[in-house]
């Protein structure tokens, strides 16, 4: 896509939660989050994967709603449209319509929503990569009992820039990034609740992979803590630049990091360094 004019730097803040099987309150936290990031600036927000309700995977089914009725996105829809400014969803349960459900469908998408200034839905993704691990004693999770898995790639523009798509457990899957990386991306969307037990190892150092090799921004919303007695998250929400340098990292806490990119600044990572051009077995 050609640029007729050039694009200004664009302020980004990435919303760290502990959220709860409240929905109710978790929405309030989201709000109250919205809020502190807007004063600071941001004119687009990442919220976290699980922002509205942090619980037992099947517990998610009763909460699953079309995205065009969601009671799950209608008080963000009007946060953004006050403010005017982009939100991304993290992840909440979307109803599987009809014509891709199987008979007896008990299972939902993990999907994330960009909502435009207007508060409007303007694209959504549906995880495609799903967690399912059990190491006793540290981590066992069985995402696809009860999430079904998405299968397009999703980018759009947003604000001048080409926006890439994922989720979480997504992170993992250098195919899926590359896959982005050929439709233009410029910014990569992470919104995750990564356990304690992987994300103290890894969550950092696949985020900067993920920046470095495309050569895109990578804006990363994660769960921190303990909630209930099932769940501990890593946190450490950041964002991080095309050349993989760490712009900001969250605190031990709720909170709304802010970071400023340049697209001139990318080009000249992709100028000075252009791997990206250099791919051998691009398809």
């Amino acid at each position: 896509m050609k640029e007729n004019h050039p694009v200004s730097p664009l302020t980004m803040a990435a919303i760290q939660l502990r959220s709860t099987t409240e929905p109710d309150h978790n929405l309030r936290r989201c709000e109250a989050m919205i809020n502190r990031a807007v004063d600071a600036g941001a004119e687009f927000i990442l919220l976290p994967e699980n922002f509205a309700f942090l619980g037992p995977e099947e517990d998610k089914l009763a909460l699953a709603a079309p995205l065009n009725a969601h009671p799950l996105l209608a008080p963000l829809q009007k946060l953004a449209a006050k403010h005017k400014v982009a939100i991304v969803a993290g992840g909440l349960p979307e109803a599987v319509p009809t014509d891709l459900s199987d008979d007896n469908e008990r299972r939902t998408f993990n999907t994330s929503v960009l909502l435009g200034k207007d508060g409007q839905v303007v694209k959504s993704y549906r995880k495609i990569h799903l967690f399912d691990i059990d190491a006793p004693g540290r981590a066992t999770h069985r995402e696809s009992r009860s999430v079904k898995p998405g299968e397009e790639i999703v980018s759009c523009d947003c604000d001048g820039w080409r926006l890439g798509f994922s989720i979480c457990y997504d992170l993992r899957f250098p195919e899926l990034y590359r896959a982005l990386a050929d439709t233009g991306v410029e910014i990569i969307t992470v919104p995750a609740a990564f356990t304690l037990h992987t994300g103290k190892d890894h969550w950092g150092p696949l985020l900067r992979a993920r920046a470095i090799e495309n050569q895109a921004y990578v804006i990363a919303a994660g769960q921190f803590g303990r909630s209930g007695d099932r769940f501990n998250s890593w946190g450490k929400s950041m964002v991080i630049d095309p050349w993989g340098t760490v712009l900001c990292t969250a605190p031990e806490d709720e909170a709304a990091i802010i970071a400023t990119i340049d697209k001139t600044y990318l080009k000249t990572v992709r100028a000075e360094l252009p791997a990206l051009t250099h791919r051998c077995l691009a398809p």
